[in-house]
């Protein structure tokens, strides 16, 4: 009994509890860096226009209204944030039910970012609600009913994210040095990936789904019924754009963590990721060119609206989609750098122009989001870097796990 109340407080190298939370609490490295000094003034102005949101009403600090009531905070922070979270799903699924051991490297990391990415912009619907304290009834179905798409998508939410905590709670057990709790919870990730799959290929498409019911709301050119698949797909390369990209950045500030075997193994994952994306994308650029012509959409070429569409497809989806082929077949690490940051921006316009700029596009007013709603935004994302960076510097994320996990 003893023995154990010893584990649980003290961390692996027999460090009292207290003084291990005050060692992994203190800031590490240099403060005054340009992510540092461009972040916290923009986190210390969103916090004030939260506090002024709660305050005052949503009103107060947005341009939303009764004719529009989703506006960036959904079609950015939820609905793009989500695709850019789906590579936590795809890298799981490669690596535990495919058995891709080349990436298993990167799954903790991409864990970790798919579950924050999910806790900031599910705590971000909180902002949009007009009456916060409403959040639980797409939960309990209460004034939606049980069939309702914001019934799933939020019990979808809730379970995934659940799912992704177990999958990176072994990282935390390690932590801590729980070396009965982190072999438990280990035994519980195959299980918890599966779930966790099944839950992602519903909500990424049930995304779109909550789209279906606004056919006179959207503009021709962005609505489909295939839309649920179209979000489906996309989050596919978008999630794996975002594991390019997110791990280019960490593999440079974070590169004193990783070992030598993995910083060797970097650009081979880059290189693999690239085929996949060129893949979905190909499937992605066949189901729109198959909704427009059977949608019959040619006679909405000839607008600003079309010529926009025509942008996006071409210049977002064609041109990253062979960009990732060439550098794939080239082996061409910078052109698969470049691809993946073309492919986000692409996604975000895409999901923007479902949401935002293709909704109630002909209305005699249209929304455009108000400087503090994109404070807010910003807000959000810097402080989910801001816990990204803490845990990756003290957690076994990219870093190799302690030497006892190995022994038997």
């Amino acid at each position: 009994m003893s023995s154990q109340n010893t584990v649980l407080v003290k961390d692996n190298d027999g460090m009292p509890i207290m003084k291990f939370l005050k060692e992994n609490i203190k800031p590490q490295g240099k403060f005054f860096t340009p992510f540092n000094m461009i972040s916290i003034p923009i986190i210390l102005l969103g916090i004030g226009i939260i506090v002024v949101r709660f305050i005052k009403g949503i009103g107060s600090v947005t341009n939303l209204s009764q004719e529009v009531p989703w506006g960036l905070w959904i079609g950015f922070d939820v609905v793009t944030g989500v695709a850019f979270a789906g590579g936590a799903y795809v890298i799981t699924f490669m690596v535990y039910i495919l058995h891709m051991k080349k990436y298993r490297s990167i799954v903790r990391a991409t864990v970790l970012n798919g579950f924050l990415a999910y806790v900031f912009y599910a705590g971000a619907l909180l902002l949009d609600l007009g009456r916060p304290w409403n959040v639980i009834n797409p939960i309990i179905g209460n004034s939606f009913g049980v069939s309702s798409v914001l019934f799933l998508v939020a019990w979808h939410f809730l379970l995934y994210m659940i799912a992704m905590l177990i999958e990176f709670s072994p990282a935390i057990a390690e932590w801590v040095g729980l070396k009965r709790a982190r072999k438990i919870l280990s035994g519980m990730t195959l299980a918890a990936v599966i779930f966790g799959i099944t839950l992602s290929t519903l909500h990424q498409s049930g995304l779109g789904a909550l789209y279906l019911m606004a056919k006179e709301k959207i503009h021709p050119l962005w609505y489909s019924e295939f839309i649920p698949i179209l979000f489906f797909v996309s989050s596919i390369f978008a999630g794996l754009s975002m594991v390019i990209f997110e791990g280019s950045i960490s593999h440079k500030v974070f590169g004193k963590q990783i070992s030598d075997k993995n910083h060797k193994s970097h650009n081979g994952i880059i290189h693999g990721l690239s085929k996949i994306c060129t893949i979905t994308m190909f499937v992605y650029l066949f189901l729109q060119v198959l909704t427009f012509v059977h949608g019959k959409r040619w006679v909405y070429l000839d607008s600003p609206m079309g010529r926009w569409y025509l942008v996006e497809m071409i210049g977002f989806v064609l041109l990253p989609m062979v960009l990732f082929f060439y550098s794939y077949r080239k082996q061409n690490i910078f052109l698969i750098k470049l691809a993946a940051l073309i492919t986000m921006v692409g996604i975000i316009i895409n999901r923007l122009n479902v949401t935002v700029i293709g909704f109630k596009w002909d209305a005699a007013v249209h929304y455009v989001p108000s400087w503090m709603e994109i404070v807010v935004t910003l807000t959000v994302l810097f402080i989910e870097i801001w816990i990204f960076r803490w845990i990756v510097n003290r957690l076994p994320v990219l870093r190799d796990s302690p030497s006892w996990v190995n022994k038997k």
